[in-house]
């Protein structure tokens, strides 16, 4: 099974009002594993950028004049993604503001179903508990000390961990998944293993919780299984 985990940066919060995307980051899932495969480009959104959204990415004017139009990253991101469901914090935000730009550029939107908001699932899960991508972090214990300020790919790249973990944590295919040659999900006879997980999980038992069970099975006995 393949997904896209992908992010976006904005002007602001309405497309309609004149905001626009200025960088996308995706990265691919196949078997709930990350690839190599990503996709990530910043945007000239031909506006200036305002300080708020200025403090919250840090993409401001001078670094962003002379990057590509949207009309000239959205037909490679369509062929990025393929058909592959997109995992997305707060969907609604992100796809308002891509089938916002597909549209101006006379190419196909996303329809809504293909998103998987873990925003949504966060919420389910652990209902009146914050649900944000930092707090999230915390839960799972996901380093995210280098989100300083807010990045796509980055934030992808976070949110692929924080999705796995939503999901009941990573579980291995039965089936041999393919090579994942081309953005659109091809795929050939060469088998295909997953890479290493880039950073240890963290401890999960508390020190407390190790002294307790130690503590049960000293009363066990000597002649206990555990001993």
């Amino acid at each position: 099974m393949r997904e896209i985990v992908l992010d976006t940066e904005t002007t602001g919060f309405d497309p309609e009002g004149g905001d626009r995307i200025v960088e996308i980051g995706a990265i691919e899932l196949i078997g709930h594993v990350p690839t190599s495969k990503q996709f990530h480009v910043y945007i000239d959104p031909k506006r200036a950028m305002p300080q708020e959204a200025f403090e919250v990415h840090g993409l401001g004017d001078d670094f962003l004049r002379g990057k590509p139009e949207f009309k000239e990253v959205g037909q490679p991101f369509l062929d990025f993604i393929g058909d592959a469901k997109l995992v997305i914090h707060n969907a609604a935000f992100d796809m308002k503001f891509l089938n916002a730009e597909l549209k101006w550029m006379g190419l196909p939107q996303i329809p809504y179903d293909r998103a998987v908001d873990t925003l949504e699932i966060a919420r389910r899960r652990f209902p009146g508990s914050p649900a944000s991508l930092d707090a999230l972090c915390r839960r799972f214990g996901i380093d995210n000390s280098a989100r300083t300020l807010h990045g796509a790919l980055l934030d992808s790249e976070i949110l692929a961990e924080v999705y796995l973990e939503l999901i009941g944590g990573r579980q291995p295919d039965f089936a041999l998944a393919t090579s994942t040659g081309g953005g659109a999900g091809a795929s050939d006879d060469t088998a295909w293993t997953p890479p290493s997980r880039p950073r240890p999980l963290g401890q999960r038992i508390s020190d407390e919780e190790r002294a307790a069970h130690d503590a049960f099975v000293e009363k066990l006995g000597a002649d206990s299984l555990w001993n």
